[in-house]
């Protein structure tokens, strides 16, 4: 048996609540526990994210240099488009501002609380680059 096993994620937020609300509906999650400064919620795959209160937690600044992408989280998503309308109706926004007129691998986003985020596409559907 492993001496450390992954545990959960762990986003620190003023209003832990308010973003764990966000994440559930997008994740189609449940709650598994929740306190006065912490709630975690566990998705259908096994995923469990926690959310903790801090009062002076500020997001990252990221794309821009002064308080840039500390870590992020990944999603994997069969259709960029109805994913991100997903965020954006949720409370989130888009990050990246690429030209939308063609299909992209990835997106950038932002959860109500300023985290970063990526939406990526389940199967590459064009060849790495770069």
């Amino acid at each position: 048996m492993p001496l450390v096993k992954a545990g959960v994620v762990v986003l620190d937020c003023a209003e832990p609540d308010h973003l764990a609300a966000f994440y559930k509906e997008l994740l189609e999650a449940e709650e598994t526990e929740a306190t006065a400064n912490r709630v975690e919620i566990r998705s259908p795959d096994g995923t469990r994210l926690a959310f903790r209160r801090d009062m002076n937690a500020t997001p990252p600044s990221w794309p821009r240099p002064e308080n840039s992408l500390q870590a992020h989280l990944e999603f994997v998503v069969d259709d960029l488009d109805a994913a991100e309308r997903r965020v954006v109706a949720l409370g989130g926004r888009p990050t990246d501002a690429k030209d939308p007129s063609g299909p992209f691998e990835s997106r950038g986003c932002a959860d109500p609380a300023g985290h970063s985020f990526t939406l990526r596409r389940a199967t590459p559907s064009a060849p790495k680059q770069g």
